[in-house]
């Protein structure tokens, strides 16, 4: 009887034994899936938002250098963006006020209804000046036409053109007006003109066939070079170039000159003819 309990109360202690390990694996199981779970669902949407963050800060330094680029570039009004602490400042005259407080600047725009704008930023500290709205619209017309004026860089192109001394005058007027087109695009023109065969010309005479293409162009072209042997003596050589906008001022300024005293000298013996006939 004894023996018989004894075994029942084994068979109980085991199954109690069995039945505390599944509730707890089923605890531990349910515990743990989702701390598996969680990084395979979020890693994803980490490195999607890692990726989105990584474009967008490169397309905002984009922008920033954009915007820093064209601050730099354009002159205007700077409003009350001052970086720097201490400036040096100069009035709407142009009078120097030297170095002043940012906190003070601010005020005189306001007291005197002014715009500033920065003269010199290499400077330390950077040069400021107090405009009126008129004067920034006056300076950037001046810098727009500065900037149509000054001449374009770049390489200057050069263009080339070879004939024979006996070249026949139909021929040359046609080589002519090919280096006017040329000369009108702001290109320079070298021309060669060789020896004819069995022909004896002297160099005097091949020099007065470019005399003769440049007496086409008036107001138009100068020698860059003058004519000059090359080839040996077998050829003669010189360029073109067309003239720069000074040039072009100071011959409008001559001929100018020469037409009102060709006018006057006229006038002048036309009285001379009248007081010889009374």
């Amino acid at each position: 009887m004894a023996a018989l309990f004894l075994k029942r109360l084994t068979l109980q202690t085991v199954k109690s034994e069995n039945s505390c390990v599944r509730c707890f694996g089923k605890h531990i199981v349910q515990k743990t899936a989702p701390a598996q779970s969680f990084p395979i669902a979020s890693a994803p949407r980490l490195s999607f938002l890692i990726h989105a963050e990584a474009f967008s800060t490169v397309e905002d330094t984009q922008n920033e250098g954009k915007k820093k680029k064209k601050s730099q570039t354009a002159f205007g009004n700077i409003g009350r963006k001052i970086s720097q602490r201490i400036i040096h400042l100069f009035d709407e005259k142009g009078n120097d006020m030297g170095n002043m407080h940012r906190a003070d600047v601010i005020r005189l725009m306001d007291e005197r209804d002014l715009r500033l704008v920065q003269r010199n930023a290499s400077t330390e500290p950077a040069e400021y000046q107090l405009m009126t709205g008129m004067q920034i619209l006056q300076e950037r017309q001046r810098l727009r036409e500065m900037k149509k004026a000054s001449p374009k860089t770049g390489p200057t192109l050069t263009k080339e053109l070879t004939f024979s001394s006996n070249i026949g005058q139909h021929d040359l007027d046609t080589k002519t007006k090919q280096i006017q087109q040329w000369i009108k695009k702001e290109r320079q023109v070298r021309i060669t003109i060789k020896k004819g065969k069995n022909v004896d010309v002297s160099e005097n005479k091949m020099e007065e066939i470019f005399h003769q293409i440049l007496q086409t162009m008036p107001g138009m072209a100068t020698f860059l070079s003058r004519p000059q042997a090359v080839q040996g003596g077998k050829a003669l050589m010189c360029v073109l170039r067309p003239l720069s906008k000074n040039e072009e001022k100071a011959y409008g300024e001559t001929q100018k000159t020469q037409k009102r005293d060709t006018l006057n000298q006229d006038q002048g013996n036309d009285k001379e003819s009248n007081v010889l006939h009374q």
